[in-house]
């Protein structure tokens, strides 16, 4: 267990675990929860590898911030690479994490980045939050809407024991949230796309293996708009495994992890 710090200042608890010839993983989650939700993957990934899991700013240990903003969570990222001194790591996001390594992906020398079931197409997810813009600012209705909208993405396919796990890790900070989520509750789409478009420029020319890997559908179409952003990627659903396919399945996760990195 440790911490170092971002260009900011905050403070970022990050763990290690296992040990391994080639680059580290690095594993970062999602929304409210914390490093401690990937603890399958992690002990599976670890007899092989030497994994990182870190804390992202206002979660799990980590130190609260006054910026949660996209590029401020990748530099999140950026510290623990650099305290680490890791060369090329792969890059493993959930959700939330899944934006943030594919925004880290863009500026640090990585092998590889992985993306679980986040759409960085951002206009679906405005078009899905935006009917519980005014319960989420409530403070007496947050907690209860928090709880709703992860119950409607896990999925039938999430053993109860996942779920329960999960559910008990949750640390849903209404202020973290609102920050996190501010450019999709407070910008028009238009410019939600820019944020986007800027935040994945660095992989303008570079032909990284990218994979996206969803539990739920994200449409038609979407595979050959990120193929546009991102030369390298590769999108793949997983029929009904809900938000939590690493979850659902951490054997299967893991070997498609290994399969990609070869």
């Amino acid at each position: 267990m440790a911490t170092t710090q971002a260009v900011d200042g905050t403070s970022i608890h990050f763990d290690e675990h296992g040990h391994g010839d080639g680059p580290a993983v690095v594993l970062v989650h999602g929304i409210t929860e914390s490093s401690d939700s990937w603890a399958p993957v992690t002990e599976r990934l670890a007899t092989q590898h030497r994994v990182v899991t870190l804390d992202l700013r206002g979660h799990g240990r980590s130190g609260q911030a006054e910026r949660y903003d996209l590029e401020a969570m990748a530099g999140d990222v950026a510290a623990v690479v650099g305290a680490l001194g890791l060369e090329r790591p792969h890059l493993v996001g959930h959700s939330l994490g899944g934006i943030v390594v594919s925004a880290a992906g863009a500026v640090l020398p990585v092998s590889s980045v992985v993306d679980v079931d986040q759409s960085l197409q951002l206009a679906s997810f405005k078009e899905q939050l935006m009917p519980f813009a005014d319960q989420l600012r409530d403070p007496a209705a947050f907690p209860l809407v928090i709880d709703g909208l992860f119950a409607m993405m896990a999925g039938e396919m999430l053993p109860a024991s996942e779920v329960e796990r999960v559910n008990a890790l949750r640390r849903p900070d209404q202020d973290v949230v609102l920050g996190v989520w501010d450019l999709i509750l407070t910008l028009p789409i238009d410019e939600i796309a820019a944020i986007v478009d800027a935040a994945l420029a660095g992989y303008d020319g570079v032909d990284l293996p990218y994979l996206a890997l969803f539990g739920i559908d994200p449409g038609p179409g979407y595979g050959d708009w990120l193929s546009g952003h991102i030369a390298g990627a590769t999108t793949e659903v997983w029929a009904d495994h809900g938000h939590y396919p690493h979850l659902v399945d951490p054997d299967r996760f893991v070997a498609r992890l290994h399969d990609f990195w070869s």
